[in-house]
């Protein structure tokens, strides 16, 4: 997700007066001679004239209740008010935000294939397969990831201190960037950021843009915004309204470079922190670890776990959707 009312005008008012509507008459004009009245013909007049009110009386509440029961088709001015439209999240009953667009997939349409990964699959359109990795993962070995499955891949090419703000290059991202590539993977690359105003965030996709140096990618270049739990952080007490307008600033900047941008979020950023009418222009990636994503709104990109397992890496992954 008026009208005024106007009275009569002056000339109306002074013609009312004369309770006929015309002019008060002049001294050239005589009045007709009153009319004669018949004996007893008072009362006869007065009983019909009751009867005829009494009449319409009836006539109109009459109208009145019919014109009650009917109604115009569309017209519910009065239907009942219908409840307001709402869902659940966790114990919050939360009411849908005006304009943005819903979650399109068919949970019917999700399934476990073999390794025990989600698959989705829609009138002959699948969910492609990949992992999102850091220098967490250590080496890996890219030619045994594209044999197992996997169809891309999205590398964290760095991370914003969260106590000092400082901006640094992740430790295995060109050799993920080169291996990944060589290996026939799709990739993009991921942002690990701690912005506390818009114009920070702007640095950290210009530091983005330096070390890609025009690099081509198939896949958005995110903005990957996360508190940071059990411990004091430059970004606590960040309110929502400005994280929206860092993430903002952070996918602008990235497209006038030429690059598709996305913001990764959780349900609970993307219910209670980010506005996502506000980045709509840009592709979403949900994180929400289950076998079908119930979030409310639409989003692009799914990761649905973090303890995936592919050949060539070891130990826990992140397992990814692309619609």
């Amino acid at each position: 997700m008026r009208d005024g009312l106007s009275g009569l005008d002056i000339n109306e008012r002074e013609a009312a007066r004369t309770g006929n509507g015309e002019l008060p008459p002049t001294g050239r004009r005589q009045a007709p001679p009153p009319a004669r009245r018949r004996p007893g013909g008072n009362g006869l007049g007065i009983l019909s004239l009751a009867i005829s009110i009494v009449a319409l009386i009836a006539a109109g509440t009459a109208l009145f209740l019919v014109l009650g029961e009917y109604r115009e088709p569309g017209d519910s001015s009065t239907l009942p008010e219908e409840e307001p439209v709402t869902f659940q999240f966790g114990d919050m009953v939360l009411t849908p935000l005006e304009g943005m667009p819903l979650n399109p997939y068919d949970q019917e349409a999700f399934g476990l294939d073999e390794k025990g990964r989600v698959t989705y699959e829609k009138h002959g359109r699948r969910g492609r397969a990949g992992i999102d990795v850091s220098t967490h993962q250590k080496d890996i070995a890219w030619p045994s990831v594209a044999a197992d499955g996997i169809e891309f891949a999205i590398l964290r090419l760095g991370h914003r201190g969260y106590t000092e703000g400082g901006l640094f290059l992740d430790e295995t991202f060109k050799q993920n960037l080169q291996g990944a590539l060589d290996a026939g993977l799709e990739v993009g690359v991921y942002f690990f950021s701690q912005a506390v105003t818009p114009e920070e965030a702007e640095e950290e996709a210009d530091y983005v843009l330096e070390v890609l140096d025009g690099q081509e990618l198939a896949f958005p270049v995110a903005f990957d915004w996360e508190s940071i739990p059990g411990d004091e952080a430059r970004t606590d007490g960040l309110d929502g309204e400005m994280l929206t307008r860092c993430a903002a600033a952070f996918c602008k900047r990235m497209e006038d470079a030429g690059y598709r941008a996305a913001v990764y979020f959780n349900q609970t950023q993307g219910y209670l922190r980010y506005d996502l009418r506000d980045l709509t222009d840009y592709e979403l990636w949900l994180a929400e670890y289950d076998a079908v994503p119930d979030f409310y709104y639409h989003f692009d990109l799914w990761q649905y776990t973090h303890t995936g397992r592919v050949d060539g890496i070891q130990g826990d992954v992140d397992m990814d959707l692309a619609f």
